[in-house]
């Protein structure tokens, strides 16, 4: 039906005066003895539209006024009676959907944990739907960086035979019967679709590589997919990946680019959700404006892994998980390096090789690789990074080390026959970054069907 957005209905002062139809859901409904107010959502602003309704003047159907039911209002355009803005004068209120009483979503505080129980209707209260307002930014404003910067976006496969992480984590993909009954694993895939075992992809970096060996310069951003058994606040089955890989780029390089990254993805939700961060810095976490602004005008630390066990050695904490060196470090360890010793977010470079993936490059000093993980305050790791080893011997050395099916990964050890040069990339976890600019504590309440152990609503 032909009908104005509420965003213009708000924002465009030369429909002042004017007559328009707007569509949207009512949010609130407030009576008095001569004048009515609704206020309506339709997804397009972050404010609400208030309606104002002369009762004296305009007869309205109870079913309209009923939180969560949908309506078209004709009105006309005037000036908000309190504050900036506009409102409507309505003429005329027709309901287009009933919403009956036992609607979940009322006037009153509810929880996030109840909130995920309803994730179709979820998006309707404040808080998530600045978060996907958000969300749907910082995505359009990854595009814009990689374009501007003269990336190509491939698109690499979601069904794949090889893991990219080496740690097993995939979900398996099969056409096969659960029941079918083989002598072998082997004569199990044998007769499955694509003959050999198959699986969703942890990553889109090998086929990324494959890319940046013609063009210099690609990225990726789809979902990944990892078989974790995992519940915490900062793990899902499937969340979304952004994969640059970049030709002739070393470790300090890539490094670079990576802050750039997140300096202009911050900016861009800064300049253009400043409704749902002001919401997010009043609700959610108190101050969260003026810490964005100060990363996006910062430089990151960087800090030797080395350098930073030392530290937390030191640290006059009890951590839960004990720091030696050759430790992972734990979430706790990376929110103390980032809160409380750097106070802002922080590069940790040159791992030692056994917690890091067969693909970075190796250290001359034989114990650490060219890799380093961004922390930041609240969250800890948004994005893994590294050289990735572009030495055949010394790639194919690390596979056998881990004993891994060297035969999967023949295209990928074939890139460092011919014309093997330098190149580096990053991950990092879409999911997290929007996190980290609303300051939502947990990773479920970022994505709209999130999917961990146990859980496919």
């Amino acid at each position: 039906m032909k009908h104005t957005d509420i965003y213009d209905v708000l924002k465009r002062p030369e429909l002042l005066g004017q007559e328009v139809t707007v569509c949207g859901w009512v949010r609130t409904f407030r009576d008095s003895a001569a004048v009515a107010f609704l206020e309506l959502a339709d997804g397009t602003s972050f404010p609400r539209l208030q309606v104002v309704i002369d009762k004296n003047a305009l007869k309205v159907d109870p079913e309209c006024t009923k939180l969560g039911a949908s309506v078209s209002v004709k009105g006309e355009v005037v000036k908000a009676f309190k504050g900036e803005g506009h409102e409507l004068n309505a003429k005329e209120v027709t309901l287009l959907g009933k919403c009956p009483p036992e609607y979940p979503i009322q006037k009153k505080r509810t929880t996030l944990e109840f909130l995920r129980s309803i994730p179709h209707l979820r998006l309707r209260t404040n808080t998530f739907n600045a978060v996907f307002r958000v969300r749907s930014v910082a995505a359009q404003a990854v595009h814009r960086y990689f374009h501007e910067h003269r990336y190509y976006y491939v698109h690499t496969p979601i069904i794949t035979a090889s893991d990219c992480e080496g740690a097993g984590e995939m979900f398996r993909v099969t056409t096969q019967p659960y029941n079918a009954k083989y002598e072998s694993e082997q004569d199990y895939y044998k007769n499955d679709f694509f003959g050999v075992k198959a699986g969703l992809s942890v990553s889109g970096q090998l086929e990324g590589e494959v890319a940046a060996m013609a063009f210099s310069k690609i990225y990726t951003f789809g979902p990944s997919f990892r078989a974790e058994n995992s519940n915490t606040t900062r793990h899902v089955a499937e969340f979304w990946h952004i994969e640059p890989e970049v030709a002739f780029a070393e470790l300090p390089d890539i490094i670079e680019i990576a802050e750039d990254m997140v300096k202009y993805l911050i900016r861009a939700v800064l300049d253009e959700c400043p409704d749902e961060i002001a919401f997010f810095d009043s609700f959610v976490e108190k101050g969260l404006k003026d810490k964005l602004e100060h990363v996006a005008s910062s430089d990151f630390a960087v800090c030797d892994y080395t350098d930073a066990i030392s530290i937390l050695q030191k640290a006059d904490v009890k951590f839960q998980y004990p720091v030696d060196w050759g430790c992972d470090l734990q979430t706790e360890h990376e929110k103390y390096l980032t809160e409380v010793v750097f106070k802002r977010p922080v590069f940790v470079t040159n791992y030692p090789k056994e917690i890091k993936s067969f693909y970075m490059k190796q250290n001359p000093d034989g114990k650490t690789v060219a890799a380093t993980d961004l922390l930041v305050p609240g969250i800890g790791e948004i994005i893994g990074c590294s050289e990735r080893e572009a030495n055949y011997d010394k790639l194919l050395a690390a596979m056998k080390a881990r004993n891994m099916d060297i035969s999967a990964y023949k295209q990928y050890l074939d890139l460092r026959l011919f014309g093997s040069v330098p190149h580096s990339g990053f991950g990092l976890g879409f999911d997290r970054f929007v996190m980290y600019v609303t300051g939502m504590e947990n990773i479920r309440d970022v994505i709209l069907f999130p999917r961990t152990v146990n859980n496919i609503m």
